[in-house]
């Protein structure tokens, strides 16, 4: 399957290669600046509501679930409907506004349960987004360079991943661990958000405007999309099945002898290598085979799934999370890239939501899997185990055609 050439981008002079443009790196900062407020917020939520709101564990773990799966299930249908809609951004903006007026619902709340409500309002708004923002990025990134692109998103957001926790901390030392004043400050970067994709984020017309899908899903739109995403799509859903939830590094820090306090380090190291690996490896993914690319991050997971399954002392696990930070940037942009470059134009926001979906309800049929395996066999097992799956997407991107053919095949027309 050829795709037709990107909507968004003003042909390219033919001696001039493609760069990214302002709308890629504006969608990058606003996914920096709601990272930021997400993590600072996310990073104390537990403490706040065992400590000040007295809520059990259990309720911790129950707002989580119900959170998560909400965005995982909301992404499906707002890819389809920004495909419908035939534009991406007012969706978008939604979704990051809905999300920054839910922040002063958390340092506001005074029970748990307004604490749900703010977890899953928010969460609302990350479904609402993700689909349409990713497929607004593919429609606004040159074809050849759209690893570089998803690679430089990831590595933003990725900074405010990192940034929120540290800001969160340095925060709580300076007010007296005062949780609701850090809550009210994490709605600055929030707010940000939103005015940077308000004011920086321009959405080009569409082109065969007209040939827009139904809203309703129809199975020959899921032909459509074609043998190539479907095979990304499964490899994908077996990498989420080995990667779990970045929690167990922590837990695994903590078995070997790490002091509490210091546990976190293991998470920040993790997303430092990915952040600093994320557009390198998102833009190597533009010019070579991606299966090639792909093998290697796998590999890499297996070797961190070894590693910490056979870990017994800080330094060989603060490795393990390295490696795991290392396959992330490897694998995750050239995998976005793969889902918009294969699918057609006018399905991307389908394509998104679909995928999205399957790799979320991996990763929650793997978190639960693992924590269930953790309490019965031990940390051993449950690496071992996540090794195996990463050995079986191995297997199964063997049997895979080229992921990447149409790319080649539209770079030797321009």
């Amino acid at each position: 399957m050829t795709e037709a050439p990107p909507l968004s981008v003003a042909a390219s002079p033919a001696d001039a290669p493609p760069r990214l443009s302002r709308n890629v790196a504006a969608l990058g900062v606003v996914s920096l600046c709601m990272g930021m407020s997400s993590a600072m917020i996310h990073s104390l939520l537990p403490g706040f509501l065992v400590a000040v709101l007295g809520a059990s564990t259990l309720t911790v773990g129950a707002i989580e679930g119900i959170a998560e799966s909400t965005a995982s299930f909301m992404k499906i249908f707002s890819g389809r409907l920004s495909d419908w809609m035939g534009c991406r951004k007012p969706l978008v903006l939604f979704g990051y506004g809905l999300s920054a007026l839910t922040k002063p619902l958390f340092p506001l709340a005074a029970t748990g349960s307004i604490v749900l409500l703010a977890r899953f309002l928010d969460r609302v708004g990350k479904g609402l987004r993700d689909a349409p923002r990713d497929a607004l990025l593919a429609d606004v990134t040159p074809y050849g360079i759209r690893g570089a692109g998803f690679g430089l998103r990831h590595a933003l957001y990725t900074v405010g991943a990192i940034a929120g926790p540290l800001a969160a901390m340095a925060l709580m030392a300076l007010s007296a661990d005062d949780f609701r004043l850090v809550f009210w400050i994490a709605l600055i970067p929030a707010t940000a958000s939103v005015l940077v994709l308000a004011v920086g984020v321009s959405e080009p017309a569409r082109a065969n405007a007209e040939e827009r899908p139904t809203i309703a899903f129809r199975r020959q739109d899921l032909r459509r999309l074609g043998r190539r995403f479907w095979w990304a799509v499964a490899i994908a859903a077996l990498l989420s099945l080995a990667r779990f939830s970045p929690a167990f590094l922590l837990l695994k820090a903590g078995h070997v002898g790490m002091d509490a306090a210091a546990v976190p380090a293991v998470f920040a190291l993790m997303n430092l290598v990915y952040c600093v690996t994320a557009y390198p490896c998102g833009a190597l993914s533009d010019r070579i085979d991606v299966r090639v690319q792909l093998a290697v991050g796998i590999a890499t997971l297996v070797a961190a799934h070894l590693v910490l399954a056979t870990a017994h002392s800080v330094a060989i696990a603060a490795l393990g999370a390295g490696l795991w930070g290392l396959q992330m940037g490897i694998t995750q942009g050239l995998l976005s890239a793969t889902v918009a470059n294969t699918a057609p134009p006018d399905l991307r926001g389908t394509a998104f939501g679909l995928y999205e979906l399957v790799v979320g309800l991996a990763t929650l049929l793997a978190s639960t899997g693992a924590g269930a395996l953790w309490l019965t066999a031990g940390p051993a097992a449950v690496f071992g185990a996540a090794a195996a799956f990463a050995g079986g997407a191995g297997l199964m991107l063997l049997c895979s055609g080229p992921l990447n053919v149409a790319r080649r095949r539209h770079a030797r027309k321009v």
